[in-house]
């Protein structure tokens, strides 16, 4: 379970949100640009510092205030950024390795995600939706208790993005961790998410709970 009640203030306004995250859900972060999405994934994750307020993950707090605010490396997050963040000069396998906590565990991931034949290309050799996987791996081979998906689709051609969609809950299906999307597209979280948070000008507006995942 993940609990985010947090405040930061930014350029234009204050973002101020309070949500939780249960462990066989997928909460889609949806609204215009410039809404505080990005923001509040980055505090989770622990890049950016709320100004206040409290983030904790399985009962275990990973910001609070100015008295607690838990080091990235040791939240057990991953994290997909929107332009894959892959290192250039890495193989795909190197790419997956540099966090890993189980070898075993990344090649049955990379099995998993059908790119163990990519394991000694570099990013620049492979297509987009190939680049994906090997980050969503990555990104899982960490075993983390929480996975953050910064607009992962978007650079994706329709045929693609369809096979990453499913992809996705395939993998929730397997590893069931609480997973955060940001999406602008509206279509894509209804097909993904069992939650809908709209934010706007940093607030949560409404909440649309997705009934066909019961």
């Amino acid at each position: 379970m993940l609990s985010v009640n947090i405040q930061k203030k930014l350029a234009h306004f204050e973002l101020d949100v309070d949500f939780k995250v249960a462990k066989n859900e997928i909460i889609a972060l949806f609204g215009p640009s410039g809404s505080g999405k990005t923001t509040i994934l980055n505090c989770i994750a622990g890049l950016t510092k709320a100004t206040d307020g409290l983030i904790q993950l399985n009962n275990r707090s990973l910001f609070q205030g100015k008295q607690i605010n838990i080091p990235i490396q040791r939240r057990k997050i991953g994290y997909l950024f929107q332009d894959y963040a892959l290192f250039p000069h890495l193989t795909a396998w190197k790419n997956i390795a540099y966090g890993m906590n189980s070898e075993p565990f990344a090649k049955q991931l990379m099995k998993e995600l059908r790119i163990d034949h990519l394991a000694d290309q570099y990013p620049n050799e492979i297509s987009g939706g190939e680049k994906q996987r090997v980050a969503i791996a990555r990104a899982l081979a960490t075993e983390p208790d929480l996975l953050l998906l910064d607009e992962p689709f978007s650079a994706l051609d329709d045929a693609t993005r369809e096979k990453s969609h499913e992809e996705l809950l395939r993998l929730h299906s397997l590893w069931e961790i609480p997973i955060i999307l940001v999406t602008h597209s509206r279509s894509e979280a209804e097909k993904l998410a069992t939650r809908i948070l709209y934010l706007e000008e940093g607030q949560l507006q409404r909440e649309q709970i997705q009934s066909k995942f019961g």
